[in-house]
């Protein structure tokens, strides 16, 4: 497995996405669920992502975050080797819709119940979620500073930003933020000045809903069909060659694929292992 860099961790080039094994309608059951977790640690994914909000209904908010963190108990590794990133300031409201609270108040206290929720004295990787129009963004940031000098999370990170806010949380942070977590895919292009910015910076960018999306991965390689023409060139599913693709596109990029079954785990750990030749990663980025 390659590696990559997010702050001073090593972690896999190819992280997993925990959220699809909390989505209500299509979540497997635990013990499934467990065995998806294993069967990505067992192939060398060092970087598991979660947040608060990922939960069935409203009333199980930290249901992503408990589950992540059975899975590791019950893994014979090394934990320690295996950096969690969860997320704070998106909220579940009734009838199982979604919210943000951004304020200084909520993102801590939503950090001592994440703390809990995984079992651990300090996060690994703390990001916030997605900015609250109603609050200043440098309230937010200012969350995660004081969060990191009081040693309750060792990495801060941001999710749903864009370049102005990801330069403005590194100024707030000191120069220490760690990772930027916004939508790409081949579907979702919008976030390449972003992606940019992260390397300039280097900042890691993390990928979500790489594939498409839960409603749509399956289905990449007709929508794209350059991916399914590369994909059917090497023999591998058109998931791989979109994964490997990202991977070319920056040094600070670390897909995060959801899954919910140890097969989709497994081809997506194999996209690190796939070279593209100049030539494919042209007409990948060409938008169909």
């Amino acid at each position: 497995m390659q590696t990559r860099t997010i702050g001073n961790v090593t972690v896999s080039a190819i992280g997993l996405g925990a959220m699809p094994m909390s989505v209500a309608g299509h979540m497997p059951d635990e013990d499934q669920s467990i065995r998806t977790i294993h069967a990505a640690l067992d192939a060398g994914v060092t970087l598991i992502d979660t947040a608060d909000a990922y939960t069935p209904t409203s009333a199980e908010v930290g249901h992503n975050e408990r589950l992540v963190a059975k899975a590791l108990a019950l893994w014979g590794g090394d934990r320690d080797a295996v950096l969690v990133a969860t997320k704070g300031g998106h909220t579940r409201v009734g009838d199982d819709g979604w919210d943000v609270d951004g304020s200084r108040a909520y993102i801590k206290a939503a950090c001592e119940r994440s703390l809990k929720a995984l079992g651990v004295e300090a996060i690994g990787l703390y990001q916030h979620h997605r900015p609250d129009p109603a609050v200043p963004y440098e309230e937010s940031v200012e969350a995660l500073r004081e969060l990191l000098d009081e040693g309750k999370i060792r990495m801060a990170g941001i999710s749903n930003a864009d370049s102005g806010q990801i330069r403005l949380a590194d100024d707030i942070l000191g120069g220490r933020l760690a990772s930027v977590q916004n939508e790409y895919s081949p579907r979702f292009r919008t976030s390449e000045p972003e992606i940019d910015v992260c390397e300039e910076l280097g900042v890691a960018f993390l990928p979500w809903s790489p594939l498409g999306g839960m409603g749509a991965a399956s289905s990449l390689g007709g929508e794209h069909a350059a991916f399914g023409r590369v994909a059917a060139e090497h023999g591998v599913s058109p998931q791989r060659v979109c994964l490997a693709w990202e991977l070319a596109r920056s040094p600070v990029m670390i897909p995060i694929p959801g899954a919910s079954r140890h097969e989709s785990v497994l081809d997506s750990v194999a996209a690190a292992d796939l070279t593209l030749t100049e030539e494919e990663l042209v007409l990948l980025s060409r938008r169909d």
